[in-house]
């Protein structure tokens, strides 16, 4: 391939184990070379006085009767490489992963300038079967289940005591009168009277949930606990009374409970009402799911060890990423260190396991980008462009100016690509419940806008709960 005089062959590296090592000649012809010559006499001409012209304006013909063309010539070729090194890999397209070993073969002092250039690309890797992922996420459908659970967490910010004449059981609340000594002298904190104590809470120490269970109004207790935090030997000695025995009362889940405690006339109106909050948020979090589900799927399909230069890089960008938030919160690595008791290998071996999965979900994704042909259109980059430029309060053709400059528009592009990626192996994958049953796929769609603050807002009946899912970074756009 060539871009006007400059001539590129790109061909494996032979005598090298990794397939995707590969050489690049390069010719840079005389006319395309000769900017690179000016630019080094003017940079000549900034550094080296000349009697009668200002630094910068001494004229190029008298820098050559003064310093030599053979001087800015090594000056261009040392400037210059580098630059006709990255025009190469732009227009041959080669994705590459670590910095070149560029050689000088021939111009030195005259002719086309010839070099080559050895560097890492970034692996294509296989994912056979991706089309038809299957995966286990929670049902999105609501249950009578979970509506009554939800009622009954209502109930509970309404609930009331009633004194009862019974023992104790977990759950109940008590009046107790307690004392707590250490060595004879009284606790600050642990000497109330008409305390009222939910048995079960453990809030205090455990030994007292345990002692007051099976108790009834009038036992006296005694035992000792030992002291919370203190590996001294040191016990807490306690005097307790039971005066009364109080069992929590929710109310009753009818019409006139959700008169009064909500806008709707009616508990089925009530159940109506959490039945669509929840199943938005039920559809929202199997959205999420079905996303983060699939690419684990996705990953289960790549076999191999993943390149070392792009694991490395993995890691040094985590750590990197770590000190940059510790040090917004007046703290360093070493600080972190000793307050979660790692030691610095361990928290690189840490940072080596998550990084190996962002670079397999990352050499996965792109397989799948290339297989379904996915784009990225001039609205999609414009699009990210506008959030970018929101984001760190810029305008958007700044942002796109410094992209270009940077040659990270291809890599924004990639970004936008792979999302897509994702999103298609979302739709096209099935989903199971935990208990096998098809998940009707048109309950995995789920529409951002209609998750508003009117729906959600404070007064909500709905509690959105974490369902312990294992989401995991993959750093796929």
């Amino acid at each position: 391939t060539s871009t006007l005089r400059m001539k590129t062959v790109v061909e494996p590296q032979e005598g090298t184990e990794k397939s995707n090592i590969v050489k690049l000649s390069v010719e840079v012809g005389e006319a395309e070379f000769e900017p690179a010559i000016d630019a080094a006499f003017r940079k000549i001409g900034k550094e080296v006085r000349v009697p009668g012209f200002r630094p910068g304006k001494t004229p190029r013909r008298i820098l050559e009767q003064r310093v030599g063309k053979g001087y800015a010539r090594a000056q261009a070729i040392e400037d210059g490489l580098p630059e006709f090194y990255v025009r190469a890999i732009i227009d041959n397209n080669i994705d590459v992963i670590s910095q070149p070993q560029l050689e000088l073969i021939s111009g030195v002092e005259e002719g086309p300038i010839t070099f080559a250039a050895v560097v890492e690309t970034r692996p294509k890797v296989r994912v056979p079967g991706y089309d038809g992922l299957q995966v286990t996420i929670a049902s999105p459908v609501v249950s009578e289940t979970d509506i009554d659970a939800q009622v009954d967490r209502l109930r509970e910010r309404f609930k009331s005591t009633a004194i009862v004449d019974r023992q104790a059981h977990e759950g109940d609340a008590v009046t107790i009168d307690v004392e707590g000594s250490v060595n004879g002298e009284i606790v600050s904190g642990l000497n109330a009277q008409d305390y009222l104590y939910e048995v079960g809470s453990k809030s205090v120490v455990p030994e007292l949930d345990d002692n007051l269970i099976g108790t009834s109004a009038g036992d006296h207790l005694t035992f000792d606990a030992p002291v919370p935090g203190d590996d001294e030997a040191d016990r807490i000695d306690f005097i307790v009374t039971v005066k009364s025995v109080h069992e929590q009362v929710l109310p009753v889940a009818n019409d006139e409970w959700a008169t009064t405690t909500s806008e709707f006339t009616t508990i089925a109106e009530l159940r109506g009402d959490i039945a669509k909050r929840m199943g938005m948020v039920k559809r929202m979090q199997a959205s999420m799911a079905m996303r983060d589900e699939t690419v684990k799927a996705l990953l289960e399909l790549v076999d191999g060890e993943m390149p070392e230069t792009l694991v490395n890089s993995e890691i040094e960008r985590r750590i990197e990423d770590l000190a940059g938030r510790l040090s917004q919160q007046g703290a360093t690595i070493d600080m972190y260190l000793e307050a979660t008791g790692q030691s610095q290998q361990e928290l690189i071996d840490e940072a080596r396991t998550s990084a190996i999965e962002s670079v397999k979900a990352d050499l996965a994704l792109r397989a799948v980008v290339e297989a379904e042909a996915i784009e990225a259109s001039e609205d999609d980059i414009s699009g990210e462009i506008g959030r970018l430029a929101e984001r760190f309060k810029m305008k958007p053709a700044k942002v796109r100016s410094n992209l270009e400059k940077s040659f990270q528009i291809g890599v924004l592009k990639t970004d936008i690509c792979k999302g897509k990626a994702v999103s298609w192996l979302a739709e096209h994958a099935s989903a199971v419940d935990p208990d096998g049953k098809a998940i009707d796929p048109t309950l995995l769609t789920f529409d951002p806008t209609s998750f508003d603050e009117e729906t959600f807002g404070a007064g909500s009946t709905v509690e959105v709960h974490d369902h312990d899912d294992d989401h995991h970074d993959h750093d796929h756009g």
